[in-house]
């Protein structure tokens, strides 16, 4: 099973093999690159964690709230937060309710699961109405599909499918696939740059292509299209695809926006030795994360690094782990310490980790929370309703992060 994950998220990161942490705190500078312009408003709102030395004593633990097949994703529908819909890698969509999983999914796409394949993301719309479903499907292209909700709290609509993106991919790694809603009502799309080693395609630094990119648009449709591009997003006006809001990634997987700032924060899998996470202030769309010129902040294939491109907020090596599983930035109740601070992972590592950040935003460092996922393949963490923490193992389990 560890050789699955490992071949789901992290394809061409074999050369850095597990190993043991070698310091609870790791502060870490970050360079400073001036940002793209502005398109959007930034949330005047407090920010800021703990110190490294306090985050380190937050005492956490982990419940296991169910047991799925390969479960790759979870999320809680608007109206409805005593429900988890946990996406299983091989194309359904099962509903856990006080801790038991219901029998029959309540969706099911068909999809292969070879490569890093899969049902790899979902997502409901603000207002709870439409599910959206990111996999790949038999040809291993990218999907992203609309449903309907019924009535009830759990009926789909079945019949109410319908493609919102249709994204060829070149080859079965790279194919990113998180969804998630922003503040601004927007839905953001991730898609790597659709695989091999080294982007041999140069997809990441091509906005004529999606593929390397985080995209944004309004997933309703319209007279044009089956969605709508926000006037907004940065290449609007030319440079690019429309709906490109940041590109130069490799395969980020899981992104999120910190509720209180709206910052976005992408972790983005390395290729031979990097691994980094990117925060993305609301004023920083059209932001290039420099992939494949920069693995991180260090030079990958040679060629110049882009005068724009923006520096990850904290980077760490393959001799800690060998490739990152994006959290969120906590704002729940239950475990106060934790406010404020990043929490994340690594795939094989599987421990739980957080980022202290300081009063402008700045990463200060990382420490170790102590607990890992149990089967040792992290492949996921989920927010609920309340800004609590979930984290997924891709073995089975779903975990709650309690006191």
């Amino acid at each position: 099973m560890a050789a699955l994950s490992a071949a789901l998220v992290a394809s061409g990161c074999a050369g850095g093999a597990q190993q043991t942490l070698k310091a609870r705190t790791s502060p870490q500078p970050t360079a400073t690159i001036p940002a793209p312009p502005t398109t959007l408003a930034p949330a005047p709102v407090p920010r800021g964690s703990a110190s490294l030395e306090e985050l380190a004593e937050v005492p956490v633990t982990l419940t296991e709230v169910a047991t799925l097949d390969a479960p790759i994703a979870m999320v809680v529908r608007p109206g409805h937060e005593n429900l988890l819909f946990v996406a299983e890698r091989a194309g359904r969509v099962r509903v856990v309710e006080d801790g038991r999983v219901r029998p029959e999914p309540v969706v099911e796409v068909e999809t292969t699961t070879d490569g890093e394949r899969g049902l790899l993301g979902l997502v409901f719309s603000p207002d709870g109405r439409h599910l959206y479903l990111s996999y790949t499907n038999l040809d291993g292209d990218s999907r992203l599909d609309e449903y309907t909700m019924g009535e009830g709290p759990t009926e789909i609509d079945l019949s109410s499918r319908r493609t919102v993106m249709r994204v060829g991919q070149p080859f079965s790694n790279h194919n990113g696939g998180h969804v998630a809603f922003g503040p601004d009502g927007m839905l953001y799309y991730a898609l790597g740059d659709g695989g091999g080693i080294g982007d041999p395609e140069g997809n990441a630094q091509n906005t004529g292509t999606l593929l390397g990119s985080i995209l944004r648009i309004d997933p309703r449709p319209h007279p044009g299209g089956p969605y709508r591009i926000p006037a907004d997003n940065p290449f609007v006006a030319g440079g690019g695809r429309g709906e490109i809001f940041v590109f130069g990634v490799r395969n980020p997987w899981r992104f999120s926006f910190d509720r209180a700032t709206g910052d976005l924060w992408i972790p983005d899998v390395g290729q031979g030795d990097v691994e980094e996470i990117n925060r993305i202030p609301p004023r920083a769309a059209g932001a290039n994360l420099g992939w494949p010129a920069l693995e991180g902040t260090r030079p990958y294939d040679g060629s110049p690094a882009p005068p724009d491109a923006l520096a990850p907020a904290y980077e760490y090596t393959h001799a800690d782990g060998v490739a990152v599983t994006g959290g969120f930035v906590y704002r729940g109740s239950r475990l106060p310490g934790l406010a404020g601070a990043y929490v994340f992972g690594d795939l094989l590592t599987a421990r739980l980790w957080a980022l202290g950040v300081d009063g402008d935003g700045e990463v200060t460092g990382r420490v170790d929370l102590g607990v890992a996922v149990p089967e040792g393949t992290l492949v996921s963490f989920a927010e609920d309703a309340d800004g609590e923490l979930y984290v997924i193992s891709i073995a089975g389990s779903v975990l709650r992060l309690d006191p």
